[in-house]
């Protein structure tokens, strides 16, 4: 498979790691950063809006190499592209279930379990040596970071982003576009756009204002 990649910095290199590691090639990196299209060493460097070009002259397919989930969907909205123009990126040593869903976009990072009839939406970062357990419901553009431990039937909205090593536990739901910083283990919902920190996570911010921490334990 030829992949396009957008984005070109140090996650877009991580991708770009992933596509080799299945025998597939990235044919271009296209970021806004460069004004004009070019060729260097048979891969293609110009900005995004190329895509469409190399799209129907290489019969490639596109990944969005940009960490940022808010950023992520701008861009795919920008674009236009249908979702079969998307690939879908798994680390040849990730390991996901026959019954799991992984959706367009979406990339699978090295060490990366993802176990039976969890469903990973689209443009998903699901990063190294984390894990999905079973009947995990993953959003759209959400992005799980390394080490992260997502338990049994577990919801995680649209956009959300959990932290390095968070832990959270069975049946819970975290509201859509909200944070959960590292090493955090969320026993409680989370209501979407909120930030929620610490060992249990507590709620620090919403989208409307900063709650009190005091005496919060951490």
């Amino acid at each position: 498979m030829k992949v396009i990649l957008i984005g070109d910095s140090g996650h877009a290199r991580v991708i770009a790691d992933n596509v080799i590691s299945n025998g597939d090639t990235v044919i271009a990196r296209l970021d806004d950063k460069y004004t004009e299209l070019e060729k260097r060493n048979d891969c293609w460097y110009g900005p995004s809006s190329s895509v469409h070009e190399l799209i129907r002259d290489e019969q490639a397919k596109v990944i969005i190499a940009i960490g940022a989930n808010a950023i992520r969907r701008k861009i795919v909205d920008k674009l236009n592209l249908s979702d079969e123009q998307y690939a879908t990126i798994i680390h040849k040593d990730a390991l996901v279930s026959p019954s799991a869903k992984l959706g367009h976009g979406t990339v699978v990072m090295p060490g990366v379990i993802v176990n039976a009839a969890a469903t990973v939406g689209s443009h998903v970062i699901l990063n190294t040596r984390l894990v999905i357990e079973h009947d995990c419901l993953i959003g759209d553009y959400a992005h799980v970071s390394p080490g992260a431990m997502i338990t049994g039937g577990v919801t995680v909205g649209d956009g959300v982003h959990i932290g390095a090593g968070a832990t959270v536990i069975p049946t819970k739901t975290i509201g859509a576009w909200s944070t959960i910083g590292a090493g955090s283990v969320v026993i409680d919902n989370i209501e979407a756009q909120s930030t929620a920190v610490g060992v249990p996570a507590r709620v620090i911010k919403t989208a409307d204002q900063t709650v009190s921490t005091t005496n919060r334990k951490v």
